[in-house]
């Protein structure tokens, strides 16, 4: 692995461990040149999962914009990182457990919004106003109204 750092070739992994439940390898590496430290995860290659958009297009579904969104939904909002990480992973996981090739963003909103709803109300608000492109406050009140009622019958 080359050293994110001096671009050296040789570096020596100091110590291995299990993530992700298992799921994945995090190495820590020391460059044998500068002796500057780095992280790296090691994890099996799936197929690519295509992500259809709104507009048609297509791109490689990519976990760290789903990570961006979460994380900037629960922003100033007492949501630990590691539960933030979990949400990710859990989903990630669903996503490559269809065994299809392509999925629509709506579907993965849908999932980030059903995760956030019993993490913190205010993060998922915050990323229904962006994920659904509220308008105006009437859009606001009316999705606050139908998660109340939601959280009403649940109870």
């Amino acid at each position: 692995m080359k050293c994110p750092y001096c671009d050296n070739p040789d570096t020596k992994v100091i110590d291995s461990r299990p993530t992700d439940e298992g799921q994945a390898i995090r190495r820590r590496r020391e460059c044998e040149n500068c002796s500057k430290r780095f992280t790296t995860y090691e994890k099996v290659e799936e197929i690519a999962l295509m992500v259809i958009k709104k507009d048609g297009s297509r791109e490689a579904f990519d976990r760290y914009k789903v990570m961006n969104g979460i994380i900037r939904a629960c922003e100033k909002r007492p949501v630990p990182i590691a539960e933030i990480e979990r949400i990710v992973n859990e989903i990630e996981r669903g996503l490559n457990n269809l065994m299809e090739k392509e999925v629509e963003s709506k579907f993965i909103g849908e999932l980030i919004m059903d995760q956030l709803k019993s993490l913190d109300e205010v993060a998922y608000v915050r990323f229904a106003s962006v994920y659904r492109q509220f308008t105006d406050a009437n859009t606001f009140i009316a999705e606050i109204e139908k998660f109340l009622k939601h959280e009403k019958e649940g109870n």
